[in-house]
């Protein structure tokens, strides 16, 4: 199983790496997910529910090869042409939604509603009154049923009790999302019986290729069924991860790249922020800690090539780890490259530092700040991946924040995904997880990818697994670990920054960003910040520090 200095994929963050012809993603590995139509043993008239995910029995997508000749994007400012329609009448499924999703709420789930004990009693109620419906009154276990371990899988005995016949029949009419919650209440109750019984249920309503709610279904149910091996070591050897060439990753990327405008809301304001910053300094020491393709700094270098008086000198020290090195075909010195190719078409003076290694393990020296220099330092959607107190004492997560207030910077600029999936228990993670993905999951329907398999395979490739780590995976071994902005705030308080207030410029280059996007996306400046959100879901903000 990776730890946080292995694991690398990309849910907002892992789409956030848009290079100037080409994507860069993490290494992430290929997740094959099951299709609504497998395990065909377990029909109408069969008597067993086989979840055997050790033993080669998934049958998966093929990936496709990657397009040539792919165009990507790379300007914040460029303009995406796209066939995007607003997305389903019924409106947003957004799982217990709640449309006054408060930042300052740290702890409890911002749009679950199931923060209070009575209103965590209601929706269990409400469970077992699913349960009740689909497998009767008598779905409890009992000694006539059998369960057993079958080569590093589960296989469970149904009752006569089970009436599968009536089961299928019902099965249109259930609510998916209460019937994913119903699985996840037993597994976290280790109720394992029940467990098989509504996975054997959830098999035959989630599809990878259907609906947004069907899609996270199937990638939130083999979470489930990793959780269920009880060993983090099994868990990426029953999802038969296989990491795809370093071209397909970029066409994936690339997809995603066109149809949301989460990484494009992380380039635009923090780069206006920045500009705004060091508009007056001769030389600036940028340090990106996840400089992927350093696409982000184009922009930004020939924005500073035409201010009054001349362009300042620039510095750059990029922070990435080697799995980036497979997405770029190659390592930081590709970026160093492209850069100073860049800079010297703007008549820029430019140097670039390597620093190939994880946030985790970097230290003051491996920055090399030089007296003089304008520090700006930016973290774009990856500190929710340093781990913090609750993970070890080492606090990898305070301990950047804090060295980087050492360096007396300039402006620090922070964009992360507005969840709060750090350090919840099993089951309310899963309520935001469901909630938090279900908008996202609309937001990239709504985009109108035209190849549908190249959008699953994107999917699969660049959201899947991070949905998996987040479901199956405790302690070291969970490194989805999103927190609130409220939660941030206080990380950065306490290391002794103070929030930095946007300018009306950052919010009105965002608002130009999204009307190239889904009338769903909005934008919302509160609390010294900008929210990017979909439909009633605050999905990603952007903050400054100094």
């Amino acid at each position: 199983m990776q730890t946080s200095q292995e694991h690398r994929s990309a849910g907002i963050h892992g789409f956030y790496h848009q290079p100037v012809q080409e994507i860069d993603p993490y290494g992430f590995s290929r997740v094959q997910i099951l299709d609504s139509n497998m395990y065909s043993d377990a029909g109408s008239q069969g008597t067993s529910v086989s979840f055997d995910t050790c033993l080669g029995q998934f049958v998966t997508l093929e990936s496709s090869s990657a397009t040539s000749g792919f165009v990507v994007y790379d300007s914040p400012a460029a303009s995406i042409s796209s066939n995007r329609s607003p997305f389903s009448p019924q409106g947003s499924h957004s799982c217990i939604s709640d449309p006054h999703h408060s930042p300052e709420n740290i702890y409890g789930s911002p749009s679950s509603g199931s923060s209070s004990a009575d209103e965590d009693n209601i929706l269990r109620q409400k469970l077992r009154e699913l349960e009740i419906s689909l497998l009767g009154p008598e779905s409890d276990i009992t000694d006539s049923d059998s369960f057993c371990f079958v080569s590093g899988g589960y296989q469970a005995e149904p009752s006569a009790s089970w009436d599968w016949n009536q089961m299928m029949e019902m099965i249109p009419r259930l609510d998916l999302k209460q019937v994913l919650l119903a699985c996840a209440d037993a597994v976290s109750n280790a109720d394992i019986q029940r467990a098989a019984g509504l996975m054997h249920v959830l098999d035959r309503m989630v599809s990878v290729s259907g609906e947004p709610i069907q899609r996270l279904g199937a990638y939130m149910l083999e979470g489930l069924r990793a959780r269920l091996e009880l060993s983090g070591s099994k868990i990426y050897r029953a999802l038969k991860c296989e990491a795809p060439i370093s071209s397909d990753l970029m066409t994936y990327m690339g997809i995603l790249y066109q149809i949301c405008p989460y990484w494009k809301f992380a380039y635009t304001s923090a780069n206006v922020v920045i500009r705004e910053a060091v508009e007056y300094e001769s030389r600036i020491h940028i340090i990106d800690f996840q400089i992927a393709q350093g696409s982000q700094w184009i922009l930004l270098m020939q924005m500073l090539a035409c201010r009054p008086g001349g362009p300042p000198a620039i510095r750059i020290t990029g922070v990435d780890d080697s799995q980036s090195a497979h997405a770029r075909g190659g390592g930081l010195d590709i970026v160093g490259h492209r850069l100073s190719k860049v800079a010297e078409s703007c008549n820029v003076p430019f140097e670039f530092h390597d620093v190939a290694m994880d946030g985790c393990e970097v230290q003051l020296e491996h920055l090399r700040v030089q007296s003089g220099e304008a520090v700006v330092v930016n973290f774009p959607y990856v500190l929710h991946h340093m781990p913090d107190e609750s993970v070890n004492t080492w606090n990898h997560r305070d301990r950047l924040i804090r060295m980087v207030k050492s360096l007396s910077p300039r402006i620090v600029t922070l964009v992360e995904q507005e969840s709060n999936t750090n350090t919840k228990p099993f089951f309310p993670r899963f309520i935001e997880t469901l909630d938090y993905y279900t908008a996202m999951f609309e937001s990239i329907a709504a985009g109108g990818s035209k190849d549908v398999k190249q959008r699953i395979n994107a999917e699969q490739q660049c959201v899947a697994r991070d949905i998996v780590n987040m479901i199956a995976c405790e302690e070291a071994e969970r490194v989805e670990r999103h927190e609130l902005l409220a939660k941030w705030r206080s990380r950065f308080t306490m290391a002794g920054f103070n929030q930095y207030p946007l300018s009306s410029s950052t919010t009105t280059a965002v608002k130009d960003l999204l009307k190239e996007y889904d009338r769903n996306y909005s934008v919302q400046e509160r609390d010294r910040a900008l929210y990017l959100r979909w439909r009633n879901r605050d999905m990603a903000t952007s903050s400054a520090w100094l």
